[in-house]
């Protein structure tokens, strides 16, 4: 008997000795030495949800808390290698997707969520469209936003800030951004507004029947990994069968904690605390 067969026989929710099992997210990012952003803020803001994270590495980065200075793709049938070993015996509650590093790594990743869900049609996927970093360094070998093109038809919640959101579609209204985005495949579309001007941040959902805004002050100065923090606490809630609204509302909430309670390791961007 395979460790997937194995796994199945004694079910979703608990282990050989009847324990409750914690819901683990497959995540998919790359490693940043800064400690701000990619795998270790994922680890940290899922475990804070009281979920686990299970990290694949996609691309290891030479950056700081402020700049990217290079990017260095894991070889996609490595990161493809990493992720099977995982999903043979480990129950998948959900996948969160930062950066691929590269086209061929998106393609992978895609290829695995799709057989994933051939036995969990309605598994989460939560896809942070990382195109740069917030000074403009590129964070893929190739063109990232053809990069991310087979991962959009996948994602139940896709969290782009608005230049990422016109990056994606060329559009400007963000109603327009969410429709272009969910005629892509996207079933929910969270435009987040940190990127934007005024003392108020608002966060705009669009999903099916659903037209949502939440509002944020807006704090003073730059973090790192914001947007990491707030997809993957979406990306745990979900794992432990939140509705959507409720995930977006709890993840926002706890992110905003996260950067009102931030803290300094250098000059510029301060780190959320986890």
């Amino acid at each position: 008997m395979s460790g997937a067969d194995a796994h199945r026989d004694r079910g979703d929710g608990a282990d050989r000795a009847g324990l409750a099992l914690r819901p683990s997210v497959l995540v998919f990012a790359g490693v940043d030495p800064s400690g701000g952003a990619g795998i270790a803020a994922d680890l940290q803001a899922i475990a804070a949800q009281g979920a686990h994270a299970l990290t694949v590495v996609t691309a290891l980065t030479a950056q700081d808390n402020d700049r990217v200075h290079a990017v260095q793709p894991v070889d996609s049938a490595f990161v493809l290698r990493q992720a099977q070993a995982l999903i043979a015996t480990i129950h998948i509650a959900a996948v969160k997707i930062g950066i691929p590093g590269s086209a061929a790594n998106a393609g992978a990743i895609a290829g695995l969520v799709a057989q994933l869900r051939l036995r969990q049609p309605e598994l989460p996927v939560v896809l942070d469209p990382m195109l740069a970093s917030g000074h403009g360094d590129p964070l893929s070998r190739d063109d990232a936003i053809q990069a991310l093109a087979p991962l959009l038809p996948l994602a139940t919640l896709i969290l782009p800030n608005g230049p990422e959101a016109r990056a994606l579609t060329g559009l400007d209204d963000a109603a327009a951004q969410a429709r272009a985005l969910r005629e892509r495949g996207c079933r929910h579309v969270l435009i987040t507004g940190g990127h934007g001007d005024g003392d108020v941040i608002v966060n705009h959902w669009f999903g099916p029947g659903d037209d949502r805004q939440w509002r944020w002050p807006r704090l003073d100065g730059g973090f790192h990994g914001s947007g990491c923090t707030l997809a993957a606490a979406a990306a745990a809630l979900l794992a432990q069968g939140l509705p959507m609204a409720q995930a977006l509302a709890l993840a926002q909430r706890y992110c905003d904690r996260a950067l009102h309670a931030s803290y300094a390791i250098g000059a510029g961007q301060r780190i959320p605390r986890r």
